[in-house]
């Protein structure tokens, strides 16, 4: 399922993570790695603010549903 869909507090496990080459290293350099543990902390309208690697980023809508977990 994708990022947006996640419940609160839940830990998630990245499975896939989809879109082009430039998208995916971007992603990558944020933390989400495929196989990486993610947690999202909040929800609002389809955006998320996800904990990564022991840090807090903020994640579109777009960009969460490109992240499978």
């Amino acid at each position: 399922m994708p990022l947006t869909l996640a419940e609160i507090g839940e830990e998630n496990i990245i499975r896939k993570i989809g879109g082009r080459q430039e998208v995916k290293a971007h992603l990558e350099n944020l933390g989400f790695i495929v196989g990486g543990v993610v947690t999202v902390v909040s929800a609002m309208g389809g955006n998320v603010i996800v904990n990564v690697k022991d840090s807090r980023i903020a994640v579109s809508k777009e960009m969460a549903q490109k992240i499978m977990v």
